[in-house]
């Protein structure tokens, strides 16, 4: 079987399991959500995907569970409250719904249950009846005690036994194919993240291409601190980022800033590397790490190298990357005390959607001097990138309206957006402008007013 043809072709093609539907195809509208198991560190995690945008490569040694895998002798409670609470109509929708409820119900961290289904969209039900479902979910989760959450779950019959031994099952793939992998050619290829984007953009391309899977690749994973820095592998998803200890330490109002970053099923398969070597001029992941002046590391046949990611983009679509490397880590240093961080984002649709205009801004204030200041924007050029003569201007001055004002003038001067499905190139430098206003006033509410917003330079 190919490699490269995606999850639910293999599910509904190969494996005849029609549960699975055939939605958007480009990881928006959730009809095809299932659950994926993996195994580590002595610990059984499962998580929502969108399988259209997920290629086979990537679940190797892993627990693909669908609708039809949920199935108990009679209704399970998350497909009992769907119904009780008239959550489906069509119910072209309902097998994805069922499968992100039963994934929250699978995992052992305290979260909403609204989350749990921010992948997923119905055209029919005007969603206040899923949510009643959901809520009841809640509440019967509430019960659960600490401890042993698959067990919980199977007691409940919101999965059947068979969870049971899976654990053991997927030890042993696990330990088969470290085997495997050490009598195997290696064959580089097209690297492949998460795949939430070339997935959408080569699908075709992708199904019979030579490629390299880096998503399960423990070389690129991890999060860690040495020194005053932090270090990101590549491989390390959305999830792992919003999860992160030392992340949410970094960044106190982390979770605003990567609930604005796509959905669930998605932020648990998009890669950070994935985001940064897309290249997109809107890449949210992109302009958040391009205000930490972060530094990559690219391995190649010719040793490893860093480059500063405002170096990187060279043009639209175009890299300071040879065809051998592939992005091996993320480092930025840790901010101070006095250092402030904020990341803004403006869609046709509040969450969930692409960008018309992203912005991110660090900066370090002392004695109500600015002595540091990196802005960061995108969807206003052919590159995501750092504002430099607005960042510059604010340095050694004072935070006052006028000087933010000031910024905004210059920031207006360094960009070259264009007119597109997203937005005039007008409105997208208004956008702008409004964007570097609210980290001012998202980070000093007590110095800088609300009403600046309502100021026409």
């Amino acid at each position: 079987m190919a490699p490269g043809i995606t999850v639910l072709d293999f599910i509904r093609y190969n494996q005849r399991l029609t549960g699975t539907k055939i939605g958007c195809r480009e990881g928006d509208c959730g009809a095809c959500t299932v659950l994926v198991g993996s195994y580590a560190d002595n610990k059984l995690n499962y998580q929502s995907a969108t399988s259209c945008l997920m290629p086979l490569g990537n679940v190797a040694g892993k627990h693909i569970v669908t609708v039809e895998g949920l199935n108990t002798p009679g209704l399970n409670p998350v497909q009992q409250a769907m119904i009780d609470q008239g959550a489906t109509q069509c119910g072209f929708c309902t097998p994805g719904f069922v499968m992100s409820l039963a994934g929250f119900c699978l995992q052992d961290k305290s979260a909403n249950i609204i989350s749990a289904i921010d992948g997923n969209i119905c055209r029919c039900t005007g969603y206040k009846s899923i949510e009643r479902a959901a809520y009841s979910i809640s509440e019967m989760m509430k019960k659960r005690n600490s401890g042993d959450v698959i067990g919980y779950a199977i007691q409940e019959k919101i999965v059947p036994e068979y969870f049971s031994g899976i654990s053991e099952r997927l030890a042993l793939l696990k330990s088969e194919s470290a085997e495997s992998k050490k009598n195997a050619d290696t064959k580089i290829g097209i690297p492949v993240g998460g795949g939430t984007d070339l997935y959408v953009q080569k699908h075709e391309v992708m199904v019979g291409a030579q490629a390299e899977y880096l998503f399960d690749n423990p070389a690129l994973k991890g999060i860690r601190q040495v020194g005053d820095t932090c270090i990101i592998g590549s491989s390390s998803t959305v999830t792992d980022l919003l999860e992160s200890k030392l992340m949410r330490n970094i960044f106190p109002h982390l979770n605003k800033h990567i609930k604005l970053v796509s959905s669930t099923p998605i932020r648990n398969m998009a890669t950070l590397g994935g985001n940064l070597v897309n290249a997109s001029p809107i890449g949210d992941l992109t302009i958040f790490f391009l205000a930490l002046d972060s530094t990559i590391t690219l391995s190649g046949n010719a040793g490893k190298r860093d480059v500063s990611l405002k170096d990187f983009y060279k043009g639209y679509k175009s890299l300071d990357k040879k065809a051998d490397e592939v992005l091996e880590k993320i480092s930025f240093p840790i901010p101070g005390d006095h250092t402030f961080f904020n990341f803004e984002k403006v869609s046709k649709r509040t969450n969930l959607d692409i960008a018309s205009v992203n912005s991110a801004m660090k900066i370090t204030v002392i004695d109500n001097t600015i002595s540091e200041a990196i802005i960061s924007a995108g969807g206003v050029g052919p590159v995501p990138m750092v504002l430099t003569k607005a960042s510059a201007f604010l340095i050694d001055k004072v935070l006052n309206e006028t000087n933010v004002l000031q910024a905004c003038l210059i920031a207006d001067e360094e960009i070259t957006p264009i007119s597109d499905a997203r937005g005039a190139d007008l409105y997208k430098r208004l956008l702008l402008k409004q964007l570097i206003k609210a980290h001012f006033i998202t980070l000093f509410d007590t110095i800088i007013p609300q009403n600046l917003m309502a100021v026409n330079e």
